[in-house]
C-alpha cells in the first residue's frame, strides 16, 4: 500500500474535533501551545493551526520528538500577532531560541517586527532566513500541492472520498479552467476542518527529498 493510499490517524478525527476548529480554534491552540513553549528552550512560531501540524507531522517523518528535544511549535494565529510572542520570547523577553515560518504575504511585517523586537535586522525579506525566520512563496497549501504534485494530491483527495467533491468545485464557472495547482489551492482552503486535514495528509504524502524548503529550513534551525 502506498504512502497515500494507506490510512494515516497521527493526527485523529476526534483531536481535530476537540479543539483545532471552528471560531475559537486559534485562541485555544495558540493556548494549548503557549503552555509548552514556557519551559522549551527553542520555539518555532508559525502563523496558524495548519502550519503548527505540517511541522509536527514532518518532525516524526524525520524522526525527530520536538517535545523531548525542548521545542514547541507556537500558532499565534496571524502575522499581527508574531510581535507579541517575539517581544515574549525573544532577546528582549525570555531569550528562547526561535525560528518561524510565514506567508509571503506576510513576510514585509515579519521583517519589521524582528527587528523591533531585537531579534535581528534583515534588510529584505529574503534576508530573514538567516534569523530562522522562513517565507513560503506563496503559503503552506502552495507549498505543499507543489511539492507533491497536483496528481498525487488528487490521489490524496481520492482517497479521503472527496475526489468527486473537487471535481464538482473545478466545474464552478469561477473556477472552471483554471490550472489545477489554483484550483486545488482554493479547494484545501475553503474549509478550515480541510485545512487541517491536508496539511497532515500532504505532509505524510511528499517525499523526504521532495520537502518544500520553508519547512526543512524552520525544522533545522532548531
Amino acid at each position: 500500500m502506498s504512502r497515500i493510499d494507506r490510512p494515516s490517524r497521527t493526527l485523529t478525527e476526534e483531536w481535530l474535533d476537540e479543539w483545532s476548529h471552528g471560531p475559537g480554534a486559534p485562541i485555544r491552540a495558540t493556548q494549548a501551545a503557549l503552555g509548552k513553549a514556557e519551559t522549551a528552550d527553542a520555539i518555532i512560531i508559525v502563523e496558524g493551526i495548519s502550519d503548527q501540524i505540517a511541522v509536527e507531522t514532518l518532525a516524526r517523518r524525520r524522526g525527530r520528538d520536538l517535545e523531548s528535544e525542548g521545542v514547541a511549535v507556537l500558532p499565534v494565529g496571524g502575522a499581527q500577532a508574531v510581535a507579541r510572542y517575539l517581544r515574549r520570547f525573544g532577546p528582549h523577553g525570555d531569550r528562547r531560541r526561535l525560528a518561524g515560518m510565514c506567508d509571503a504575504d506576510a513576510a514585509e511585517l515579519i521583517r519589521r517586527v524582528l527587528h523591533r523586537s531585537g531579534v535581528g535586522t534583515p534588510p529584505t525579506v529574503e534576508a530573514m532566513a538567516g534569523l530562522g525566520f522562513h517565507i513560503c512563496t506563496e503559503d503552506l497549501e502552495d507549498e505543499l500541492i507543489r511539492a507533491v504534485g497536483p496528481e498525487d494530491v488528487e490521489r490524496v483527495l481520492e482517497a479521503q472520498g472527496e475526489l468527486r467533491s473537487f471535481h464538482t468545485f473545478q466545474r464552478q464557472p469561477e473556477w472552471r479552467g483554471r490550472p489545477m495547482d489554483a484550483q486545488l489551492r482554493r479547494f484545501l482552503g475553503a474549509k478550515a476542518k480541510r485545512t487541517l486535514r491536508y496539511a497532515r495528509l500532504l505532509i505524510e504524502a511528499v517525499d523526504l527529498d521532495a520537502v518544500p524548503a520553508p519547512l526543512d529550513a524552520v525544522l533545522d534551525d532548531v
